[in-house]
């Protein structure tokens, strides 16, 4: 592997460039997603989620919460669980990428209306080999990137939930080269999430169901300096918007249907292509813009995201993407999943399909997800997610039962 894999599993690992695989017919004019630092933070880790087209502001809580929406690990019926997951990422590229991530949160008091969370994610670019400007071999390098981090949440109401999140992040994709006295290091940074989550059981007919809704911010933070604080990168400030609609379909039959919203609290970065690169004033308008933009605070960056792109109020809203999914259970025990996610062409151009099982014990439950893209030339097709589940009350009934 030379050091140009290197550089497209980096483009790649936010599937920003996923339209040049899907599209042809997309100009290059007119292609302008939002970069940011750290991309990997917006890969969903489990497969429940990811099945229903990447859903979780609103569903039912499970031990992945931390990253959908922690505010519901609030209402979650369980003491407390464990989420283990592994992502094989873009496989039909490369056969070593993967994101791996543990999950869990435990409630607190004898009220149940609090819980604690934590979480630790860790996703890895594969084994690098780089070369040398002669062509001699070069490092072996294991570019990666990693988050840690808690939260807490707590019942505002009967109905009402809120929860905080504080996370470390560390990338580590940076190398050396000796011949030009480079020595690069990784970058560090810190973020915060704020989510809130509301439920309630409004009877339809005879049927009681359940209706729910969720917001969540996420990766409210500092920048991420690379290549010695020379390339500054917004983290991926995310605003999820989402809401649930559970209703019985007979007896021990439910069915759910979700609707997410998301959009990404960061600002443009200016293109070149957008000003007169041909004239003195437009090269000077060009880096000035780019350099306000390097310069530019993260909280500012999230205010600015809502009126920054240069093609006005219609290029905002392009820049929201949506998924769409359904989750059947029998007893809580069997699931079938299926979604939908898309996004603008113009933005990353990521569209695909989630279908996904899982089954459930008194202790463990296993979840699976395959994602089939739109474009058969995606390097997203055929992403395979598992997670295994470990539920703390069942695992108590279990060791009490052998006593």
């Amino acid at each position: 592997m030379k050091f140009n894999r290197l550089i497209l599993a980096l483009i790649l690992a936010a599937t920003s460039a996923a339209s040049v695989f899907g599209d042809d017919n997309i100009k290059d004019s007119e292609f302008n997603p939002i970069t940011t630092g750290v991309t990997s933070l917006s890969i969903a880790p489990d497969a429940r989620g990811a099945s229903m087209g990447d859903i979780g502001a609103a569903t039912e809580p499970d031990a992945n919460s931390q990253f959908w929406n922690p505010s519901k690990y609030a209402f979650a019926y369980s003491s407390g669980g464990v989420s283990l997951s592994y992502t094989p990422w873009l496989r039909k590229l490369v056969n070593d990428i993967f994101l791996a991530n543990v999950s869990g949160y435990m409630k607190l008091g004898s009220q149940d209306n609090q819980a604690i969370s934590a979480n630790l994610r860790y996703f890895s670019l594969g084994e690098v080999n780089t070369s040398g400007v002669s062509g001699e071999e070069g490092q072996s390098l294991n570019p990666y990137e990693m988050s840690i981090d808690v939260g807490y949440s707590r019942k505002l109401s009967e109905k009402f939930s809120m929860g905080v999140v504080f996370r470390y992040i560390y990338s580590d994709l940076g190398f050396s080269e000796s011949y030009a006295g480079d020595q690069s290091t990784g970058a560090s940074a810190f973020a915060a999430d704020i989510s809130g989550f509301y439920t309630t059981y409004p009877v339809i007919g005879r049927n009681e169901c359940q209706w729910s809704w969720g917001w969540n911010i996420s990766n409210i933070g500092s920048k991420v300096s690379y290549n010695n604080g020379e390339d500054p990168a917004f983290l991926p400030t995310n605003l999820r918007l989402g809401t649930t609609f559970t209703f019985p379909l007979a007896d021990y039959h439910t069915l759910a249907l979700s609707l997410d919203l998301n959009k990404l609290l960061v600002p443009v970065r200016p293109r070149e292509s957008d000003f007169d690169s041909e004239t003195v004033e437009g090269q000077t308008a060009y880096l000035e813009a780019l350099e306000k933009w390097e310069n530019m605070s993260p909280i500012t960056g999230i205010f600015k995201s809502f009126t920054d792109a240069p093609g006005g109020f219609k290029e905002e809203l392009r820049e929201i993407y949506y998924s769409l999914g359904a989750e059947y259970s029998y007893n809580q025990q069997f699931f079938l999943r299926a979604g939908y996610y898309h996004e603008n062409k113009m933005k990353g151009n990521r569209q695909y399909f989630g279908l996904g099982a899982g089954f459930a014990l008194n202790v463990l439950r296993l979840d699976a997800s395959y994602m089939i893209a739109t474009a058969q030339t995606s390097p997203l097709d055929q992403t395979l997610r598992f997670t295994l589940t470990f539920d703390m009350d069942g695992l108590k009934n279990l060791f009490g039962r052998r006593r």
